[in-house]
């Protein structure tokens, strides 16, 4: 029997379903094992709470080396500063209109604050919602390296870098979010090769202007395994805590590394060679296709070819895998993060799912 239908069966009495489930000897086993990555390679780790937003799982990542968090908004900026995290880089382009400006300021002043920065205009925003004190805050360049996504040429980096400096901000280095990398296999060196070009471009271009880059900093988890240029100070993976099936398709995890998965009901079984369950795309989002399906179950080849907003269609194919009504089976995500928004709460047991554990998703809905 697969390890995640065993976990399942041991807690199946004690849970309602759809629920998120972590197996938190797997979770720690990846958290220690990036830890260990990076400290060979001589990296810092700041991971993205985004994909779990829980400050519980914060904490033990902070306890195993990582040096602070990234958040991707400042709501969650907010929450964790609250919990006492005090090194937060929010790496994205925040636009600080109405209360974000009050709301910037005052994490600056309660956390070492390092915000992502793509354009001038958004730079004298940040100086302007800073008041008085701009020095208080840091601003990390963000700079495209092939992504297509937010960031600035990697040769405007230094031009950025010192209208930052010259309205009292404080440009700290550069980061770039090397997306290309989750095409496929294949994709993920080359997004790696094309993260090192572009992080090294923009460092000359800050040294041309006169900033050193402390911060050069580098994700994704698929490109993780491909982030060892000596350029990069700091990597900042979010997925690699829990996996998930894109991951393992691209091979920067195994099936054994995935530590979460939903919990789901058969709920029907009408229609022939296919069943009902009771987790859609509230629980699950609509993040697959016909081909790869929208999830997969645990230990199976099935997966759900099709989901409304609560119910997950599942094609059964040849083969021993025929969950009858009221069977309860684990469905693995394609994507994780979006599963956590979802739940108030994360189900915490261990691969034999002896215990029992509740952990809340602290960030949940803190989306500006």
């Amino acid at each position: 029997m697969n390890r995640l239908q065993r976990a399942l069966d041991a807690l199946v009495e004690r849970i309602d379903t759809p629920a998120p489930i972590v197996l938190i000897d797997v979770m720690q086993g990846n958290i220690e094992r990036v830890q260990g990555f990076a400290d060979q390679h001589k990296l810092k780790v700041r991971p993205h709470v985004k994909t779990h937003k829980c400050v519980e799982i914060g904490r033990r990542q902070v306890e195993a080396g990582a040096v602070g968090i990234t958040a991707g908004n400042v709501g969650e900026a907010e929450v964790f500063a609250a919990a006492g995290f005090d090194d937060i880089f929010l790496a994205y382009p925040i636009w600080p209109s109405g209360t974000k400006k009050t709301r910037i300021r005052r994490l600056a002043e309660s956390a070492r604050l390092r915000v992502g920065v793509d354009n001038a205009a958004a730079i004298e925003a940040l100086a302007d919602a800073m008041g008085d004190e701009p020095e208080r805050l840091q601003v990390v360049i963000e700079v495209d390296c092939g992504a297509r996504r937010s960031g600035a040429p990697p040769e405007a980096a230094g031009d950025l870098a010192l209208t930052a400096r010259k309205r009292g901000l404080v440009p700290v280095g550069v980061f770039t979010y090397p997306g290309h990398g989750g095409a496929g296999r294949d994709a993920r060196r080359r997004a790696a090769q094309d993260q090192e070009a572009a992080l090294t471009t923009a460092v000359r271009s800050l040294e041309g202007v006169g900033v050193t880059a402390e911060v050069v900093s580098a994700g994704s988890t698929p490109t993780l395994e491909f982030s060892t240029s000596s350029v990069i100070t700091e990597i900042r993976p979010g997925e690699y805590v829990f996996g998930d099936l894109n991951n393992a398709r691209l091979g920067s995890c195994t099936e054994d590394q995935i530590a979460l998965f939903v919990a789901s009901t058969v709920v029907s079984d009408w229609v022939p060679g296919q069943v009902i369950v009771d987790v859609g795309n509230k629980a699950l989002s609509k993040e697959g296709s016909p081909e790869i399906g929208y999830g997969g179950i645990a230990g199976t080849k099935a997966v759900l070819s099709k989901v409304n907003e609560y119910h997950g269609f599942l094609p059964l194919p040849d083969g021993e895998f025929r969950p009858s009504v009221g069977s309860v089976i684990p469905v693995v995500p394609n994507h994780v993060c979006p599963v956590v928004l979802g739940f108030e709460e994360l189900i915490v047991t261990d691969s034999t799912g002896t215990s029992l554990q509740r952990w809340p998703v602290d960030a949940r809905g803190f989306l500006n």
